[in-house]
């Protein structure tokens, strides 16, 4: 079924300029090429020959678009479908002049090369100049209507030209409002004298006060500073201008990409996970469409910051159904607002659960009969678990074997349990039941492949994905650094040399949904545990020092830093590989694979016996069996509880 037409009078304007810019082009360069006693010589013919090429020169024009391209935002693409009508017409012209016309009707050249390269010219001239003269009205209205209204701000852009055009761009369309740029600041060596739509390259990131001198020196009252994506790469010295703007009292914001902005293209403020950001990795959106749509989706633990946000996900990525688990009641009503506010036409239900209720979670997923299921509760502050090691063995180790085993039994497609790089030679409890829960779920994921062994119906598959810090989640140290620089001071970092590994929310929820594609997508992957590439480890205290000079203060003199020492069960440096895991490339971007050791399924089920065991018991020494059990389980693990 194709697109409906519908009754539309400007392109019937179009279309009646159109024709007469045809015919004026033409009349036009035979009158200049044979002048009064040309023109009557070729009367008779001109009308047997117009009427028939106008018609062919409307289908031409209706073949490249030109009636359906609107001219207030005509731009270099209008013009090249111009370029190739006025082409193809005149090259027309000059099969006509040269192979019917001229040897069997007129005797000589009717028109000439002349006249078609005169016409060539004039048509492009009288089909382009009237598009780009409505543009420049239009743009010169948009800026008369801002300065009447009076409360445009003068705005300094920074960033690449071809970043800052994409806003300049938006700013002449009116698609944003309030902004009158006044310079650009580039730091590409490339763009400094150079003017991008018509404004100008003040400098470098490094010359803003002496572009603000200039400014005011000119009259301008600079108020604002936009910063596209390009100022936020490394080595442009953005920290240093987020500092002068502060002292300057200019206002900072940055220029969303369209994956957060959406249609609406609106200024955000600048916050501290765009002073971090790596280069991100490119997620093939229609393969996760793919793999997603359609899709009968649980996620438990969906009140936290990574399993709302693949909430949010697989819903954008066009999820059927979604069913959210969350032990938190407020976790669980925020979500499950935020959800309903996107519209989705996809079935949303929210409940009330904790995965270490078995009966529970096997009631639930019997019932709701999910396709895919993303496991993304557990208990993760490291220093809490160290004290309180029982609690996480029961959610991270024994929630997760419920989980795990309600996926088998409703028989989804796969079961994602979203672990941790503090898994890899664990220092603490967490990362020791993080990777106990690992292993089970590989334990079990290889032996339903060897009982399927030959059979039609592909298994449950159970995968876990490793990754480090994310950016502004809960309970993760730039909430705690921003409190602290609020009160004034001081910032507390455990280790002048602790460092950690830092991903978005958003990138490490697609490259999730990546690695789990791989795994339970049509090839079906072997693999069972997936490691995101994570770039290079941040030093915490230059994260602290960003953010004290992003507020725009001075780390030392204005807010003072302190080093409180290593908490019970942390570490200087994560890992991300074990030394006995080989690894291996899987073609997937941002995403690698680790082939760990583990037991078999009968020994890990009488270890996960052995804990429940001890944990009932309950008395003095239950500690020392637990640690004893997961040592033994991890040979790596070298935790001690407080």
């Amino acid at each position: 079924m194709g697109i409906p037409v519908r009754f539309n009078w400007r392109r019937y304007c179009i279309i009646g300029h159109d024709v007469v810019a045809t015919v004026a082009a033409l009349l036009l360069s035979l009158y200049a090429r044979f002048e009064d006693s040309g023109l009557e010589d070729r009367v008779s013919l001109l009308a047997v020959v117009l009427p028939v090429f106008f018609v062919y020169a409307s289908g031409v024009y209706w073949f490249f678009d030109l009636y359906r391209s609107k001219w207030r935002f005509a731009s270099l693409p209008d013009l090249v479908n111009i370029v190739r009508s006025s082409a193809v017409l005149s090259l027309s012209l000059l099969v006509l002049d040269y192979v019917l016309v001229a040897s069997y009707f007129f005797g000589s050249f009717f028109f000439g090369k002349i006249t078609i390269a005169l016409y060539f010219v004039l048509q492009i001239f009288f089909l382009g100049g009237p598009r780009i003269a409505y543009r420049w009205f239009r743009l010169s209205r948009t800026r008369l209507r801002t300065r009447a209204q009076g409360n445009s701000v003068a705005t300094l852009i920074l960033g690449r030209a071809a970043d800052t055009e994409v806003l300049l761009r938006s700013i002449e369309s009116g698609a944003v409002h309030q902004l009158a740029p006044v310079g650009i600041l580039s730091p590409s060596q490339a763009d400094q004298g150079q003017m991008v739509r018509g404004v100008r390259v003040l400098g470098t990131f490094a010359d803003l006060a002496q572009a603000n001198d200039y400014l005011v020196g000119r009259g301008i009252e600079l108020r604002r500073l936009v910063l596209t994506s390009s100022a936020f790469e490394s080595g442009t010295g953005v920290e240093t201008v987020l500092t002068t703007a502060r002292r300057l009292g200019i206002a900072t914001h940055r220029l969303p990409s369209l994956e957060e902005g959406g249609q609406v293209l609106r200024l955000a403020p600048v916050a501290v996970e765009d002073l971090l950001l790596r280069p991100s990795v490119g997620i093939d959106n229609l393969q996760l469409e793919r793999f997603v749509e359609g899709a009968a989706v649980v996620v438990t633990g969906g009140g936290g910051s990574i399993g709302s946000e693949v909430c949010h996900r697989v819903i954008r990525f066009g999820a059927a159904r979604l069913l959210v688990i969350e032990s938190s009641e407020l976790g669980l009503h925020d979500v499950m607002d935020a959800l309903r506010a996107k519209g989705s036409e996809a079935s949303i239900e929210g409940r009330i659960a904790d995965i270490r209720d078995r009966t529970r979670i096997d009631r639930l997923f019997a019932d709701f009969k999910p396709d895919l299921v993303f496991h993304a509760a557990a208990l993760k502050h490291v220093p809490i678990l160290e004290r309180d090691w029982d609690e996480g063995v029961k959610t991270n180790v024994i929630g997760s074997v419920n989980v795990a085993d309600a996926a088998v039994r409703v028989g989804a497609r796969g079961m994602v349990m979203i672990s941790t790089d503090k898994a890899v030679e664990p220092v603490s409890v967490l990362g020791a039941t993080k990777r106990f829960a690992e292993m089970y779920c590989q334990a079990l994921d290889a032996e339903l492949v060897r009982r399927a062994s030959g059979a039609e119906r592909r298994p449950t598959r159970l995968i876990a994905v490793r990754f480090g810090n994310v950016l502004a989640s809960n309970g993760s140290v730039i909430p705690k650094f921003k409190a602290q620089i609020e009160m004034g001071g001081p910032v507390t970092v455990t280790h002048p040399d602790m460092v950690r590994y830092f991903m978005t929310i958003r990138e490490a929820c697609d490259l999730v949904l990546t690695a789990s594609s791989h795994a339970l997508g049509p090839d079906r992957s072997e693999v069972s545990i997936y490691v995101l590439n994570m770039g290079q480890p941040i030093r915490i205290v230059d994260l602290a020092e960003r953010m004290i000079r992003l507020s725009g203060l001075e780390p030392g003199r204005d807010v003072s830093i302190e080093f409180t020492g290593i908490r019970p069960g942390e570490r200087l440096n994560e890992i991300l590989f074990a030394r006995g895991e080989p690894t291996l490339e899987i073609g997937v971007p941002g995403v690698m694979a680790a082939k760990p050791v583990f037991a078999s399924l009968d020994v890990m089920k009488a270890r996960l016996g052995a804990l429940e065991r001890a944990l009932a018991r309950g008395t003095d020494g239950a500690q020392d069996e637990v640690l004893k059990i997961l040592r033994d389980a991890i040979p790596d693990f070298r935790g001690e509880a407080a």
